[in-house]
């Protein structure tokens, strides 16, 4: 256990001590949310992603344990583990050198050195490997000839009969052939040399077919060099079979070293040798290393994408909210409608509808007496537009007739991916009972302005649609560590557990969808919550969850002043007598004169001696501190706000060396997409992004960013705009 540890403390560059006491809070059952915010003292203050990444290894470098054990207990029922080969599999440090070593040892099917064994061929390949035998080859290989002492009904089996010196020779290069094949050393040196030297070689299975993978069409790039946006666009090609793709190796200098470790001068067995590493390596080795290549190409490439797509997604759940407005939900279409929804600073919905302004009907006169006349019924504030196809067709309808409108409206293009998954989810079903399919998506689209957090969660994550290659990776790993962001987003933020829908709920620490339930249902038997301990009273939350789960519920006009805050029910005492030590009481944090005071007093407190004195620790106080100065207080607000317009901008409105503002709608490898309100979102490249080098483009920008944007590139006809950040 100590070497895990020390393994993942110098991977993540932190103290043992601090990986020590995650794992122990791991093990105990507790979550990430909840390690990062209420156990900084144990783990020196570790994040919760640092404490996922250690999480993830944790259950890596567990399973490569067990598998290392089951591997020594197989060698060994088979009597031939050796001190070599413990020593080898103790400093193996992936899966995949583990099962190399344990290659030789597997059980294998029907092999051409399977047959060759059952005939007793093995001796021979010894003396052949050995190369210290004077007698010529052919006349030892007689010796196996075993034609004449089979019985009658074995003569006609091939896998049994040696009937020549050849056959029992070729028999015996069988066995050195897969023994090579097998060497776990060998293998080793082969990856290495590839890794090293290797290139990827892309070729058009049909090159007058168009694609989108024309750059791949005829194309080599070193293995060393190559993003890993490109492996999964190849491995996409490959599978939709306009590319075929090859592993260029550097065969001579492979061949070179094997011969070099295994032919012993020059004898009589030197050219057969030569030959039978050839065969080797053409029929075994190269295929297997090939799919092994690939496959931990694949897999770090999918990691960066899971990793990539994990850092858009939080950002855009963690998306400030426009609270205590009246939104209209503009969800647009072509044939079918553009369909209305409006909702109440609540999330209520107060009407709905649908209007034609878009083509073919081109309704634009009726639509605009509609949406203007809810426009002053509903006193709204602000529309949302979905992003989706007659996404600008309808902004500009929208454009031109809130100049019309009595009231100061604007609206704001919002991201409706998912939005349809929503619509005919048994939960949409559930909220909207009575409200067709196609009108919830409007809702969807309105909440997410109000929201994004509480709206963005009803949907699978993947269907958030901030990635890149999310279909192409590792499924079941992406859906895993995108539950993680959506936790770890949920809990930084809070929720307030008189509101919450069940889906929102289902994401706090120590809550399951069955707890969530049981929740509402609780809500709804008995009026709200009045304060945390209430929870305890809900079916199936004992005092485990209630621990996990407390500090993240807020409860907004309870008993408890203090819990419209994340501080936890463990810290109220020592919360109480920091309050009294300044002079204040739990009451006062909720009257806005004395929290001034409260703010300014809590700035002068001498954090170590007071820790000391209240008996918790520094990090603990400064949280409860930097809570009791914010109470309620929503740290999404420190987060770009939407862009609000007022007017549509066309892509012939474009001209070169124009600067706009905008908003980064999806960071990927390459770089990053900016809504600047044309119809296609322009592409700032990486090389774009800053005069110094930029290794990451997440180190640069963030989705929901507000940036400014040079326009340096303008193809109408593909509809594409480049921009620079450089202005």
């Amino acid at each position: 256990m100590d070497k895990i540890n020390k393994t993942i403390a110098d991977e993540l560059q932190i103290k043992e001590s601090q990986v020590e006491a995650a794992v122990k809070l791991i093990d105990e059952g507790n979550t990430i949310p909840f390690i990062a915010r209420y156990r900084k003292e144990a783990t020196g203050g570790l994040s919760d992603e640092t404490l996922r990444d250690l999480g993830d290894r944790l259950t890596y470098l567990r399973n490569l344990e067990q598998r290392k054990e089951e591997v020594i207990k197989s060698i060994e029922e088979q009597g031939k583990l050796t001190d070599e080969i413990l020593q080898a599999i103790a400093i193996c440090k992936t899966l995949a050198e583990v099962e190399d070593i344990y290659r030789p040892y597997k059980q294998k099917k029907k092999t051409r050195a399977t047959v060759a064994k059952a005939k007793g061929l093995e001796p021979l390949a010894e003396i052949i490997m050995q190369q210290e035998e004077k007698t010529p080859i052919e006349e030892i290989a007689k010796q196996y000839i075993n034609i004449d002492k089979l019985e009658e009904k074995d003569k006609q089996d091939k896998d049994k009969v040696v009937a020549t010196a050849e056959e029992a020779i070729q028999g015996a290069l069988d066995i050195i052939a897969e023994n090579i094949s097998d060497n776990s050393k060998y293998r080793k040196e082969i990856k290495r040399q590839c890794y090293r030297e290797a290139g990827i070689d892309t070729k058009a299975t049909d090159e007058e077919k168009e694609s989108n993978y024309e750059m791949y069409y005829d194309k080599q790039e070193p293995i060393k060099y190559i993003p890993s946006h490109r492996i999964l666009a190849i491995n996409r090609g490959e599978k939709e079979e306009y590319l075929k793709v090859k592993i260029q190796k550097p065969e001579e200098k492979i061949l070179s070293y094997m011969e070099r470790d295994i032919i012993k001068g020059n004898t009589q067995f030197t050219d057969m040798l030569k030959e039978t590493i050839l065969d080797s390596y053409k029929r075994l080795t190269e295929p297997s290393i090939e799919r092994e290549i690939r496959s931990d190409l694949t897999e770090k490439a999918e990691e960066k994408a899971i990793k990539v797509f994990g850092q858009n997604a939080k950002q855009l759940l963690l998306g400030a909210p426009i609270k205590g407005k009246t939104v209209m939900g503009f969800d647009p279409a072509y044939r079918t409608g553009c369909k209305i929804a409006v909702i109440d600073e609540t999330g209520k919905v107060l009407d709905y509808t649908t209007v034609y302004p878009t083509e073919p009907q081109n309704d634009v006169e009726g639509a605009k007496k509609e949406l203007l006349k809810l426009i002053e019924k509903d006193k709204i504030d602000m529309i949302a537009i979905g992003n989706g196809t007659a996404s600008r067709e309808s902004e500009m309808f929208v454009a031109d007739m809130i100049k019309e409108a009595k009231r100061d409206v604007h609206y704001a293009i919002v991201s409706e991916a998912g939005a349809s998954v929503y619509s005919a989810s048994k939960l949409a079903t559930e909220e909207y009972p009575d409200i067709n399919v196609s009108i919830r998506g409007a809702i969807s689209i309105a909440r997410r302005l109000q929201d994004p957090l509480a709206e963005l969660v009803k949907i699978d994550p993947k269907a958030i649609g901030v990635g890149q290659y999310q279909h192409d990776v590792n499924q079941k790993r992406l859906a895993e560590s995108l539950t993680g962001v959506v936790e770890d987003s949920v809990n930084k933020v809070g929720v307030d557990v008189n509101t919450a829908t069940p889906s929102l709920l289902s994401y706090v620490s120590g809550i399951n969808s069955t707890i969530a339930k049981n929740i509402v249902k609780y809500r709804d038997e008995n009026g709200k919550l009045k304060n945390r301990k209430e929870l305890l009273k809900v079916p199936k939350l004992g005092k485990v969850a209630f621990e996990q789960c407390a500090g993240f519920l807020r409860i907004l006009d309870g008993d408890n002043p203090l819990e419209i805050t994340a501080v936890h029910p463990e810290s109220y005492e020592a919360t109480e007598k920091l309050l009294e030590k300044i002079g204040f009481k739990k009451q006062d944090i909720k009257d806005k004169e004395k929290l001034s005071e409260i703010q300014q007093k809590l700035k002068e407190i001498n954090i170590a001696e007071t820790a000391k004195e209240l008996a918790i620790g520094e990090m603990t106080l400064t949280d409860i501190i930097s809570e009791l100065s914010k109470p309620g207080r929503d740290p999404r607000e420190d987060m770009p706000k939407p862009i609000l317009r007022s007017d549509v901008l066309k892509m012939e409105d474009l001209t070169v060396g124009m600067i706009l503002t905008g908003t980064v709608r999806n960071v990927i490898d390459f770089g990053a997409f900016v809504d600047i309100g044309v119809k296609h979102d322009g592409l700032v490249h990486i090389s774009e992004m800053s005069d110094k080098y930029v290794k990451n483009p997440s180190e640069i920008v963030s989705v929901g960013d507000i940036i400014k944007v040079k326009v340096i590139k303008i193809d109408l006809d593909r509809q594409k705009v480049s921009l620079s950040m450089k202005i």
